[in-house]
């Protein structure tokens, strides 16, 4: 993204001989390590009291921009945006690592009674998390995964760090969108759904928002409950396994290309997509047969019930990571929860006994979050480096962050083992297990499983229609599995002004466009950080 020099802008802040600022390095690693503790007590009792993590990225941009103001040496490195980016890549992977890939599915064998689970589910789920992270940041800027989609929280967080260190005309653009995110969501408007219409793929956001409609209005005008029906967990199925051949044709096709520059780029990114692939097969593998064989589920299994539950324990979770990144990167909203209840429906019908059922929830729980994650961060992290118009700065840029990452990562882990047992005690999970726990417990009939079948059918087609630049099918999935209408108005409100401001100012608006839309993004993330947290507290 290039930007107009305008008088009253500030040049960004320069970084000494060009270099990257290190994670590593003590300021720094004080400061993540603070921030991380921070955001992991904050995501674990967010999720536990009120069933939401929310985005505490520009938390720790905002703690890093601060400590910069202070007129002292030591804050000095504080001022390259570059700090500021690893200060809020670290507390953003403490938060959702802490909340969604570990608290949730340690909560799921407490809640089945199952308590001698807990520390080895633990084990295997702090491992795909740090798996899951170090998987996008392997496949990020590749066919599957392009930098240059939208990763909206990406782009809220840059542009208030950008603004923050310039100023300016940009500045007043994006404090401009902060005051409008924060306004609409005192008035309890999904402002972000609003804000990721702006700049999000068009066809990917007209399948969002209609999903989100058609989930919110079947019912109250037509009597008819889709999720009862299971179409969206059906339609999510269908869409889902498409997505996973289309990455696999990206690999194959993209990797026997070696036509010409622009084909030697995208060949080198499917080599490293398919490499990152099969190690990543590899490692969720590895993982499963830890999971079974620390839990002890696999006394209650015959051979060929073992072999098929860590197949598709295997497999379950990579398709899981996909689809979450994936509707991530195109819309800002993943549907974590819902796609590993599907996984553990389809594990119900195949018939997997109900400890095994418990692991099974558990570890699909886990992955994809921290993918995601880290997906909005090198998103930031690419625009603040200036879209790699210097590759070997954004590789060193892009290792660093994965370094924070890692440090929010392990001090979520860390922050997870000793609080947990409190939040057990006082009988604190997240809300989504008790779901998880009555399908297990329930079971599914096979008319479900025909449902399922029947509605895999068009979420395949639509799939199939909108392409891997689209994911029609995946995104018009996920707006189904949301119950929130109001989010789809938002969305159809946001496209209706994309369309009048583009028509009226051109391509030359996008930019400006971006910027307020970060700022939108940003205010109703600040927002609902605060008024959670309060919420929390009241509690």
């Amino acid at each position: 993204m290039t930007r107009d020099a305008t008088a009253g802008e500030i040049p960004a802040s320069p970084d000494p001989a060009g270099s990257h600022p290190r994670a590593l390095a003590p300021g720094n690693f004080i400061l993540t390590v603070v921030l991380s503790v921070f955001g992991a007590i904050v995501g674990i009792q967010l999720l536990a009291s009120l069933g939401i993590t929310p985005s505490t990225s520009l938390i720790g941009a905002l703690a890093a921009m601060s400590l910069a103001r202070i007129p002292l040496a030591m804050f000095k490195g504080f001022r390259s945006v570059h700090s500021q980016n690893l200060a809020q890549t670290s507390i953003s992977s403490a938060t959702f690592g802490a909340a969604n890939s570990l608290f949730l599915p340690i909560g799921i064998p407490f809640l089945f009674g199952l308590p001698d689970m807990v520390l080895p589910m633990l084990v295997g789920v702090s491992l795909a998390m740090l798996l899951d992270a170090w998987l996008l940041y392997r496949m990020f800027d590749t066919p599957a995964f392009p930098a240059r989609n939208p990763w909206p929280l990406g782009i809220a967080a840059a542009e208030a760090i950008k603004a923050g260190d310039t100023g300016g005309k940009q500045a007043r653009l994006l404090l401009g969108g902060l005051a409008t995110g924060v306004a609409g969501a005192v008035f309890a408007l999904p402002m972000s759904a609003f804000g990721v219409a702006l700049i999000g793929g068009l066809g990917a956001m007209t399948a969002f928002g209609i999903g989100l409609l058609l989930r919110g209005y079947t019912m109250p005008l037509f009597g008819l409950d889709i999720a009862k029906l299971y179409i969206p967990h059906g339609m999510m199925i269908g869409a889902g396994l498409v997505a996973l051949v289309q990455v696999g044709r990206v690999v194959i096709k993209r990797g026997s290309e070696a036509q010409g520059a622009a084909s030697a780029t995208d060949s080198n990114g499917a080599a490293r997509l398919g490499r990152s692939l099969r190690l990543g097969t590899v490692g969720y593998l590895a993982i499963t047969l830890l999971l079974t064989v620390g839990t002890g589920i696999y006394t209650g299994m015959s051979f060929g019930m073992l072999v098929a539950f860590v197949v598709y324990g295997t497999f379950a979770a990579f398709v899981h990571e996909l689809i979450v990144g994936i509707a991530a990167m195109h819309s800002g909203w993943f549907p974590a929860f819902a796609v590993a209840l599907i996984t553990l429906l389809v594990g119900i019908l195949i018939g997997f006994p109900p400890e095994a059922l418990v692991v099974l929830a558990g570890f699909s729980a886990a992955t994809g979050p921290a993918f995601a994650d880290m997906g909005y961060d090198l998103k930031a992290g690419h625009l603040l480096r200036g879209e790699g118009a210097d590759p070997a700065f954004e590789m060193e840029g892009r290792r660093q962050q994965l370094i924070a990452g890692m440090i929010g990562f392990v001090v979520a882990i860390v922050v997870v083992l000793a609080t947990y047992h409190i939040f057990f005690a006082n009988k604190m999970t997240a809300p989504i297990n008790a779901a998880y726990v009555a399908a297990i417990k329930a079971g599914i009939s096979m008319e479900t499983a025909h449902s399922l079948a029947l509605w895999a059918i068009p979420g395949a087609l639509l799939q199939l229609l909108g392409g891997s630049r689209q994911q029609l099918g995946v995104l018009f999935a996920t707006g189904l599995l949301i119950n929130f209408p109001a989010a789809g108005w938002m969305v159809a409100v946001g496209i209706a002004c994309r369309l009048v401001v583009q028509r009226i100012g051109g391509p030359a608006v996008r930019e400006r466009m971006e910027v307020f839309a970060g700022g939108v993004i940003a205010g109703d993330a600040l927002y609902s950080f605060f008024s959670g947290a309060f919420k929390a507290l009241r509690k």
